[in-house]
């Protein structure tokens, strides 16, 4: 399998898994900041299970899948600022995104021995 492709496979499960985290954490934050409902709290703990499963996924090692998904988790949540939370991204905020890419592809695509 050529890189290109496995890049893509890697960054969408990182992708989903980040999502999942973030879901997860922000329904919580929700109730305890923003007064929301407690019931919030059964589909956040549905997406921590969620993602902890994902993670599980990840055909390396624990820790280095973990220092990986990082990367893409900066990503994700950007996009989740912009998105949910409606703040703009800074040229600051893309600049460490594409920083932080690169080093989840350097992580996640070393060569395999």
């Amino acid at each position: 399998m050529t890189a290109a492709p496995d890049l893509l496979r890697v960054a969408a499960l990182f992708a989903v898994t980040a999502l999942a985290e973030i879901v997860g954490c922000w329904l919580p934050w929700r109730v305890l900041k923003q007064g929301g409902s407690p019931w919030l709290l059964l589909p956040a703990a549905v997406s921590l299970a969620l993602f902890a499963w994902l993670l599980t996924l990840h055909p390396t090692a624990a820790g280095r899948t973990y220092a990986a998904y990082g990367g893409m988790y900066i990503v994700v949540a950007l996009i989740w600022l912009r998105v949910v939370d409606g703040v703009a991204l800074t040229r600051w905020d893309i600049a460490g995104a594409v920083l932080a890419l690169a080093g989840m592809a350097v992580i996640a695509l070393q060569p395999r021995g």
